[in-house]
Parts: structure tokens; C-alpha cells; sequence
């Protein structure tokens, strides 16, 4: 290499080193300590994107830092291949959905090899491989043996889009989370898993995550959602059918004075059948059943409700009332049905008044009396029971038990649990994903593949272009088949599998991704697993996290894995933000499309807009082959490190990045310029030696080392990592290694130049390789020991101690690092540039933070 920094020609030479040698290449070993470091896995979607190059960047660099440590390292990549964009594609431009896909996939492998990722290639898999999802398949069938995996007909999110159901978690306010069209509801049969039976142990084993973002803890706590409360029965009047409720306010159950059901509740229609209500519910159900579930439960939503021609019973007080179907009810929450007490929920409140219901006062505050005639509001405060029977004057909240109780001893009602979280529809009317394994026979009615036929796999020749229900349902190749149980003709299922199925389970498949025999090798599961250091988005704290977590614990009860929990530390990386640009005429614009503030299309003024994540929708994007073209992966890399720390949004700098560049440049001139000179520096003695500023370098040199393993093993600050080697750069730019001939100052130079090479290594591994070997050194930098400081070393002569006066910084001393803390508060109080502002005042007190602060408070 010449000496003029090249990246294009170092970065690509270090990568077909590191390909040749497999130098990434891991195996089980129990004489070292593992390090399971996972990324999640990309969508191949043909490109990677900034957040792409964020995400890995971060995760490499904690790969290679762990190895360097001595840990036996795994970083495997793969991709999350199926899905709705790839036959969405596949549609639009006339291909298959599997060349689709793997022409992405070889694109994009490239593109990460490019910017020089640790990754164990010989791990890789798509989780469209038939050989990946036959194991999928597998396990589908153990779960429907244990009742975990069932079928039945209830409503569904629909995205019109996309053609297929959505699960509960993929709708964003309203929205499908993939393509943001409206989502409605359908009526389906649907596939799902119940992991309301894992429910509780869901909810439990969040308290042992101590190494997860509380933000992320806290929203799968709220999505699982478990309340107490009572279930209560009101019985259809001319029936002896009950309507069932839950309900956390048991104390205001005197006042319930109508029904209210979720329109997807079946009561909903059946109450009004063969009444002259039936066509007035039925409209007034799938008008509400196409609007915003999000909507629905905004406070600010109108209240509309129909009435169903029924009644039921209160039953404590014998009170006849009216059912309705209510717009603001979900099924999604308790039964789907809401017992309605206007008097004291503000929801219940305003329907009443809007429809002339009753409202009956059962709660009276302390120090007045509540007239129902002239409430303006729902009173929801606490008070003392009237109209409550036997409960009267007793405080509402001791007599929530005292209800339940009188409840369960007349057979009326019981204390239950509810659960937010629902039974995961897991159906999709799409080609392009996994089978499910179910066949169904006139006779025998639904009977699953036998294990031995599996894969059911995808028919390769398909028409694609069917409307609201799975285009294998007009493959007659796939569909018609034989019953198992009866030889019998019979029809396979159509629906395929929600792709984050697959994303539940890959991360134990990596480490046996060869392993024929089963899913999971266990041995060498119980070797890798759990996964010690995940990296994601929060955007997937209640969909894949939480399937993930379910999937591990079903992985646990048939024996395949022996942990609870698949990730034992989190970390959630912010989004990569751009200035937008808008031109009047052109409308969004690419940065490129911009020079000297004009559009380069129409030559008008562009707006600068407000700084959001980068789309392609408002085109505030740059191009990572682009940005590696110009700069190389390194400057990429590091830009991408110290911008921000890597839980915050990073803010895109083109300074930024030509900072990166520049300092990268200083680097590689550092240690060109004094090659010979480093190569012949000797190892010397360094007891004894008082050269000021040999000892200066040595110092900071050794601080460095400790910043920097402490910024990474703890805190994942990369920024400020490489702001601490940034400084010891820029010390020995200023050290005058010519000064004389003497070995220690040759010796610290090539200590302190060394250690820059090795801290820097995780981050721009490339000219780091290259400038480790130009130092003499052979093999890989990957492979060489991470440095240790010297506690004595780095320890100060001297330190900095501000002094603040009541809280405001008033002067600065030096003192001895080893001071005594009398000493200290003796020099901050003698110092002259604090004598101004405590003379002839009262010294309440003195505090010392070491090593920072002397805080002095006077009067």
C-alpha cells in the first residue's frame, strides 16, 4: 500500500483476506467463555439503507471488541425472506417471488460484505429455504397436538392492500403497519396460537429482563395487560342465556342500567334476529366494524349506539336493561360486553344522555349529593355506596371485595383475571410464505400432515393475481391431496403462516443451521443460547419481541431449549434523521437534486424541512454504496458510531461524515509517517522513567484504554470511545518523538500509536488491519488481545477540582490525585479567586465530590 490513504483498495483487500481465511468462521469450544451477538435480520428488500449500516455497525463492533476479549464469538446473518413486499413485487414486475428474493439476497450479502461485517457466512440462511420452514412446519404440529396451535371463525383485521389479515400488533393506529392503508374488519376462519396461555409467565419473566430497556419492558407489560377484577352474569330476558361482563369496578354494579356489546360480539346480531330491529343492527354493525379501532377508543369519539330489541337482567337489583351495540365497546377487551353504568363512567355518561337512558347514583362523594337530573359529567372520584343494598355507606373501593364475594356465594359472579393480550391469528391469504400443515377431509374432518410428509412445500407455478383470499387456493396441484387418516380425497389448507413465525425461532436455528435431524441440535443450542446481546428497533418491542419470547418458552416445554428467555440484553438502536427538502414545483427532493439552495429541476428555491427519519417517501436519504463509494466503509462506520450515542436518533452531517474521513486520514498519516521509526522501537524498562512528557503520553494512553473498554463493555458509547482516542490522536501529533534518540520515547510512541490501532479496531477494522501489519504485526488485528491499562499508569499526578459558591462555579484548582479531603477543602477556601465571594460570610457547610467538586454554601 502506498502512503497516500486509499480505502477502496485497503477495505477490499481486508475483505477478500478475511473471506479466504474465514477468519469469522466460529465453532462450539468450552474451553472459552461464548458471545451470542445477533442483529435482526433484514427483509431482503435489494438494498441495504442507513439504518441498515447503524444497526450492523453497532453490533459489529461489539462482536469484534468481545473477540479481542478472548470470547468465542457468534455472528451469524441471515434473512427474513418471505412476505408481502416480495409478492407485491413479484406481482408488479411479472417474476417469482423466490427470484425476487434471491436476486435481492445475493445483492444485499454483497452490500454487507462491502462495509466489512464479522459475520459467520457459513451460518446464512433464508427463512424462505424449504429446509427452514419444513422445521417451522414440524413445530406447527407439535403446538396443534398440545391444543397451542387451533382454528376458529371470529374478526379479523383486514388490510385491503395487502389482501391479508393483519394480527392485532400489525395495526398502527388504524393503519397496516407495512403498507399504511386502512385496515377494516372481516370475518374469517383463521389459524392462531394461544399465547394466552403463556400469558402470565409472559408478564412474570419481564421482571427478570434487568437487561432490557425499561421503555421496551413497560410496553410489553402494557400490551399483555393483566387486570383483576369480577366476572358477572346477566341473564337474556326470556332466556336462560347469560351475558357475561368482567368488569374492575364491582362497587357500581347497582347502577348498571343498560348493556353495551362490541359489534363484533356474535350477541350483537343474534339478540336482534327476526326483529324488526335486525336490518337497522346489521347495517349499524358493518358501518362500525370499517372504522379505526383507534378511533374507537379515543375519548373524543361521538357515541353511537344501537338498540338490539333485548334486554337483560341486572342481577342484584332485577333492573330490566336495554341491550345495545355500542360503537366505543371492543371485543378485544373482557368479553365484549360492558355492563354500563352512566352514572360513573364518563363514556357510559354520554351515550346514556344522547339516548335518553337511565342514570342511577351509587357512588356519593364526602361533602355533597349528586342529583342525576343535573349532572354535567360522570362522577369517577371515590365516595361512599347509596342505592347499594346491604353495601351501603360503605367506602366504594372496600366494597369491591365485599360485592365479588357476595357475588360467587349466590352463584351470580367470581373474581377473575383478564388479559389485554388475545390468541395470535396467525393466517395470511398470501402465496408467499410457509404452508400451514393441515389437510381437510370430508370424513376425518381436520387432520394435520403427518411429520414423515413434510415439507408441504410452496408450488413453484402460481398465479398470483387473486383478490381477498390465498392464490393457492386455485393451485389444484397443491390443494387436492389425500387424507392420511383415510386415503380418502381431500384439500390442503391455503392460508400460509404470518411471517413473523419465522422470525420467532431463527435465532436458535443459527446455531445449528446444518443440523438435518430436527429443529434444533441440542447440544449445540445449549452451547449458543440464549442470545447474550440482541440489537433492534423499538418498533418491535409488542410483535417480534414478544412472539420471540412466547416461541422460546413453547421451544422449552417440548424440551428443544433449555432457557426461559431468548435475549438476555436488549439494546434498541434510534433511527437515522435527515433534513427533508421541498421544492413548490418537484415536491419532495433527494439531496442530490439540490445545488446552492436551488432545485436542480426546476431551478426554483428549495425549502428546508423539519429533520425526520429517513424515507423514501420524503426522499431525505443517502445512498450507502454512494456514501462508501466516496468515503470508503470506514468513514461510513465511524460516522455512524459517533454521531450519537446508539439509543438516540442519530442526526445525518455531511460535516459530520467528512470529519469521520479527515480524522480516519490523520490516522493513517500518523503511523505511515513514523513506520521505520515504529518498527524499530524496542521494549524497554519503564521503571524509573521521569520524562515529563514521556509519562504525559503513557498517561493518557493507558486512560484511554480504560475510557474506551469502559464506554464499551458497559455503555455501548461508542461517541464517546472514539472522542477519547480523538484526544490521544491529537497528543501524539504533539509529542516531539524526535526530540532524542532515547528508546522510551520511541517505546511510548509505538505503545500509545499501537493502542490507537486496537481501540479502533471494532470500528474501522480496514485500515486498522492495515496499519497493524504496516507496524510489524502479523495476522489479524480480529484475532490480537484487546490492551489492559495500568491502573498506576493511568492514574493523574494532578487533577482539575471545580469550586462552585451556592451552586455557581466561582474558580478551578490543581491538586495532588492522592490528596486528602481536609486538604482539598483547605485549597478550595484559601483560593484567591474564591476569597471575593465568602468573605465575612457564614460557611454553612463544604463538599467535596471527589476527583470533581468542592461545593462551598454560605449565607
Amino acid at each position: 500500500m502506498g502512503k497516500t490513504y486509499n480505502p477502496h483498495e485497503i477495505e477490499t483487500t481486508w475483505q477478500s483476506y478475511w473471506e479466504e481465511h474465514k477468519t469469522f468462521k466460529v465453532a462450539e469450544d468450552s474451553n472459552k467463555e461464548k458471545f451470542y451477538l445477533l442483529e435482526m435480520f433484514p427483509y431482503p428488500s435489494g438494498r441495504i439503507h442507513m439504518g441498515h449500516v447503524r444497526n450492523y455497525t453497532i453490533g459489529d463492533v461489539v462482536a469484534r471488541y468481545k473477540t479481542m476479549k478472548g470470547c468465542n464469538v457468534l455472528h451469524p446473518m441471515g434473512w427474513d425472506a418471505f412476505g408481502m413486499p416480495a409478492e407485491n413485487a413479484a406481482i408488479e414486475s411479472k417474476t417469482h417471488p423466490a427470484q425476487w428474493t434471491y436476486s435481492n439476497i445475493d445483492m444485499m450479502k454483497q452490500q454487507l460484505k462491502r462495509m466489512g461485517f464479522s459475520y459467520d457466512w457459513d451460518r446464512e440462511f433464508a427463512t424462505c429455504d424449504v429446509q427452514y420452514y419444513k422445521w417451522e412446519q414440524w413445530l406447527f404440529l407439535q403446538m396443534y397436538e398440545r391444543g397451542l396451535a387451533f382454528r376458529k371463525k371470529s374478526y379479523v383485521n383486514w388490510c385491503d392492500s395487502c389482501r391479508t389479515v393483519l394480527a392485532n400488533e400489525q395495526v398502527e393506529g388504524g393503519l397496516c403497519w407495512r403498507c399504511k392503508a386502512e385496515v377494516s374488519q372481516k370475518e374469517l376462519q383463521q389459524w392462531c396460537f394461544r399465547i394466552t396461555q403463556y400469558a402470565d409467565e409472559l408478564l412474570k419473566s419481564l421482571d427478570t429482563l434487568s437487561g432490557w430497556p425499561e421503555r421496551v419492558v413497560t410496553m410489553q407489560r402494557n400490551w399483555i395487560g393483566k387486570s383483576y377484577g369480577t366476572e358477572i352474569a346477566f341473564t337474556i330476558e326470556h332466556t336462560d342465556e347469560p351475558i357475561t361482563v368482567f368488569t374492575t369496578r364491582p362497587d357500581t354494579l347497582y347502577g348498571a342500567t343498560f348493556m353495551s356489546l362490541a359489534p363484533e360480539n356474535p350477541l350483537a346480531l343474534k339478540l336482534s334476529e327476526g326483529t324488526e330491529q335486525a336490518a337497522a343492527v346489521r347495517a349499524f354493525v358493518e358501518k362500525v366494524l370499517k372504522q379505526d379501532k383507534t378511533v374507537r377508543c379515543s375519548d373524543d369519539l361521538e357515541k353511537e349506539g344501537i338498540f338490539t330489541g333485548a334486554y337483560c337482567i341486572n342481577p342484584v337489583t332485577g333492573y330490566r336493561m336495554p341491550i345495545y351495540v355500542a360503537n366505543f365497546v371492543l371485543m378485544e377487551y373482557g368479553t365484549g360486553a360492558v355492563m354500563a353504568v352512566p352514572a360513573h363512567d364518563q363514556r357510559d355518561f354520554e351515550f346514556a344522555q344522547k339516548y335518553g337512558l337511565e342514570i342511577k347514583v351509587v357512588i356519593q362523594p364526602e361533602d355533597s349529593d349528586l342529583n342525576p337530573a343535573t349532572m354535567t359529567a360522570a362522577f369517577e372520584d371515590e365516595g361512599r355506596l347509596v342505592h347499594s343494598d346491604q353495601f351501603n355507606g360503605q367506602k366504594n373501593t372496600d366494597a369491591m371485595q365485599a360485592i365479588t364475594a357476595f357475588l360467587a356465594e349466590q352463584g351470580l359472579g367470581r373474581k377473575a383475571v383478564n388479559f389485554r393480550l388475545k390468541d395470535w391469528g396467525i393466517s395470511r391469504q398470501r402465496y408467499w410464505g410457509a404452508p400451514i400443515p393441515i389437510i381437510y377431509c370430508e370424513d376425518c374432518g381436520t387432520v394435520p400432515v403427518p411429520a414423515e410428509q413434510l415439507p408441504v412445500v410452496l408450488p413453484e407455478k402460481i398465479s398470483l393475481e387473486v383478490l381477498g383470499r390465498s392464490p393457492l387456493a386455485d393451485c389444484a396441484e397443491f390443494v387436492n391431496t389425500t387424507c392420511p387418516t383415510c386415503g380418502k380425497p381431500a384439500q390442503r389448507e391455503t392460508d400460509t403462516m404470518d411471517t413473523f413465525v419465522e422470525s420467532s425461532w431463527y435465532f436458535a436455528r443459527y446455531a445449528c443451521p446444518d443440523y438435518d435431524k430436527g429443529l434444533l441440535d441440542g447440544k449445540r443450542v445449549r452451547y449458543w443460547m440464549p442470545v447474550d446481546q440482541y440489537i433492534g428497533g423499538i418498533e418491535h418491542a409488542v410483535m417480534h419481541l414478544l412472539y420471540a419470547r412466547f416461541f422460546t418458552k413453547v421451544l422449552r416445554d417440548l424440551g428443544l431449549v433449555h432457557v426461559d428467555e431468548p435475549f438476555t440484553n436488549l439494546l434498541t438502536q434510534g433511527m437515522v434523521c435527515m433534513e427533508t427538502y421541498q421544492c413548490e414545483n418537484c415536491g419532495w427532493l433527494y439531496p442530490e437534486e439540490i445545488n446552492q439552495g436551488n432545485c436542480t429541476r426546476c431551478e426554483r428555491p428549495v425549502q428546508i424541512g423539519r429533520t425526520e427519519k429517513m424515507s423514501k417517501s420524503t426522499k431525505n436519504v443517502v445512498d450507502p454504496e454512494k456514501l462508501i463509494a466516496t468515503y470508503g466503509a470506514d468513514t461510513a462506520r465511524l460516522f455512524c458510531l459517533f454521531a450519537a450515542p446508539p439509543e438516540r436518533d442519530l442526526e445525518w452531517s455531511d460535516k459530520g461524515v467528512e470529519g469521520s474521513y479527515r480524522f480516519l486520514q490523520r490516522v493513517w498519516r500518523l503511523v505511515t509517517e513514523h513506520t521505520a521509526l515504529l518498527n524499530d522501537a524496542a521494549a524497554v524498562d519503564w521503571h524509573g522513567v521521569d520524562e515529563a512528557d514521556v509519562k504525559a503520553l503513557r498517561r493518557k494512553t493507558h486512560q484511554t484504554i480504560q475510557k474506551v473498554t469502559d464506554d464499551i463493555e458497559t455503555r455501548f458509547h461508542f461517541n464517546t470511545a472514539i472522542s477519547a482516542v480523538m484526544e490521544l490522536v491529537n497528543q501524539l501529533y504533539q509529542f516531539d518523538v524526535d526530540k532524542d534518540t532515547s528508546p522510551v520515547r520511541t517505546a511510548a510512541f509505538r505503545e500509545a500509536v499501537q493502542a490507537v490501532l486496537l481501540l479502533l479496531s471494532p470500528m474501522v477494522p480496514h485500515i486498522c488491519e492495515e496499519l497493524w501489519h504496516q507496524l510489524g504485526n502479523t495476522g489479524t488485528v480480529f484475532t490480537a488481545a484487546w490492551p489492559v491499562w495500568e491502573s498506576a499508569t493511568a492514574r493523574a499526578d494532578e487533577i482539575e477540582i471545580v469550586i462552585q459558591v451556592n451552586g455557581k462555579l466561582r474558580g478551578k484548582i490543581m491538586v495532588a490525585a492522592d490528596a486528602p479531603e481536609a486538604l482539598i477543602k483547605e485549597q478550595a477556601l484559601t483560593c484567591d479567586s474564591i476569597q471575593q465571594w465568602i468573605a465575612a460570610k457564614e460557611i454553612i457547610k463544604v463538599i467535596l465530590v471527589p476527583g470533581k467538586l468542592v461545593s462551598i454554601v454560605v449565607k
